[in-house]
């Protein structure tokens, strides 16, 4: 049986959704394994997402110290490597943390590393088996690793159903006084928060979000008639940001702004990870792409293959006549 353990990020205590999508990725690893989480922090932001976790998980180890008030890679790797024992099975967030944190963990424990792992085909004897894409969504590879001395996997945010509530009912154990020598060569020095143009996208129920499909700068104007018929604000992904054709504040994505809208109008937007990873929530998306084979419409509640050019204008018209 695997024995899995689960690095849970939080903010100010505020566990993030990738935390409670473990337990889904966790169970297609092995049904019966025993699943840890691992919260590290300080003071009462570590106390309070340790105590959250205890609906979800049946043990809670929390690492806490003024060095992890901070998630520094450095810093919580060696923390890890003095507390995970030789054949875990860690699961880490795929994200700039994650990212940075597992290879040189998986080096310190010499175990298998497979980053960014969209699903779980399970565990043969000491076989994992895990999917990831590449070339930006449009192909799945099978990955076979050897986990006989346990295995480093970085999950997608997104990629696994949340669990919907807990009764775990599990117990905070302490081992703070097991992390080591927590000092490092790098230091925090300050979080400097996205800019809030004039419009906070975050605040918004419904968005009307663009990509590369809609072509020309000129055609922003379509999807804003579409947004005002809706009640709703646009956004966009990076490449639009990049052309400089809307300002940085409407980028959605690990490097904009994280968003968690009900209803998600996805319109010529490929769907790659760094875009998905920064819709939180279970909104329900909406995607219109030219491509069929657009990633985003792996994680669309509704699939629209059309030319948003076209598409945009008539929906605005039928909105409105509504």
């Amino acid at each position: 049986m695997a024995r899995i353990f689960a690095y849970i990020p939080h903010k100010e205590g505020a566990a993030e959704d990738v935390a409670y999508e473990y337990i889904t990725a966790a169970a297609k690893i092995d049904p019966n394994a025993q699943v840890t989480a691992i919260v590290t922090g300080h003071g009462d932001a570590l106390d309070k997402a340790a105590g959250e976790m205890t609906a979800y998980f049946k043990e809670v180890i929390k690492i806490g110290g003024e060095e992890l008030a901070y998630p520094n890679a450095e810093v919580i790797r060696k923390a890890l490597v003095n507390i995970l024992p030789a054949d875990a099975v860690f699961m880490g967030p795929h994200n700039t943390f994650g990212m940075d944190l597992a290879p040189g963990l998986s080096v310190k424990l010499d175990s298998p590393s497979v980053s960014d792992v969209v699903d779980i085909e399970g565990m043969d004897g000491s076989t994992l088996k895990v999917v990831r894409e590449v070339l930006g969504g449009q192909f799945s590879t099978h990955v076979t690793c050897d986990a006989a001395n346990g295995a480093v996997i970085t999950i997608r945010p997104g990629a696994f159903e949340p669990a919907e509530s807990g009764s775990a009912g599990g117990e905070v154990v302490d081992k703070s006084g097991d992390a080591g020598d927590l000092t490092a060569k790098r230091r925090f020095l300050e979080v400097l928060e996205a800019e809030i143009g004039e419009v906070d996208i975050t605040k918004s129920d419904v968005l009307v979000s663009v990509g590369r499909g809609i072509e020309e700068e000129e055609n922003i104007e379509i999807a804003q008639e579409l947004a005002e018929a809706m009640g709703a604000v646009v956004s966009c992904s990076r490449p639009i940001v990049d052309a400089h054709w809307l300002e940085k504040s409407r980028q959605v994505g690990t490097s904009g702004q994280t968003v968690k809208p009900k209803v998600y109008m996805a319109m010529g937007i490929s769907g790659s990870f760094q875009h998905m990873g920064g819709i939180k929530g279970k909104p329900f998306i909406v995607a219109v792409n030219k491509n069929p084979k657009a990633p985003i419409f792996q994680v669309a509640d509704v699939g629209i293959v059309e030319d948003i050019l076209e598409f945009m204008p008539e929906l605005a018209e039928k909105v409105k006549e509504l």
